[in-house]
């Protein structure tokens, strides 16, 4: 292709044709993916919603384990203890009650 000012104009289109093709092929593979879990604001997790509401944040998975392993969850698979719950996570940090509550919930199922 020439270096002139066509040859770099067919080449930029050239660049935009393949890249919406690249995006159009992303389109169609994540079109077959699980849509992400939605989580209800109003779906609740008991008293514990409560507790975790008062506690101070950043947490630790560690820390909150510490102080409410004992409240129980329900699950798919019945009921579970928070600390059951944790058990299969790294030590994470959590910012915020509500940041808790989002990942209890894609835990437990719901």
């Amino acid at each position: 292709m020439a270096d002139d000012k066509q040859g770099r104009d067919e080449q930029a289109d050239d660049e935009k044709r393949r890249q919406r093709e690249r995006m159009q092929g992303e389109a169609r593979t994540r079109a077959d993916e699980e849509e992400p879990m939605r989580v209800d604001a109003g779906e609740g997790l008991g008293d514990l919603d409560e507790a975790l509401k008062s506690h101070d944040y950043p947490a630790t998975t560690t820390e909150l384990v510490e102080a409410y392993g004992d409240y129980e969850l329900e699950t798919q698979g019945g009921k579970k203890s928070l600390e059951d719950v944790l058990a299969s996570t790294d030590d994470e940090i959590y910012d915020s009650a509500e940041d808790v509550h989002r990942r209890l919930l894609e835990l437990i199922g719901r």
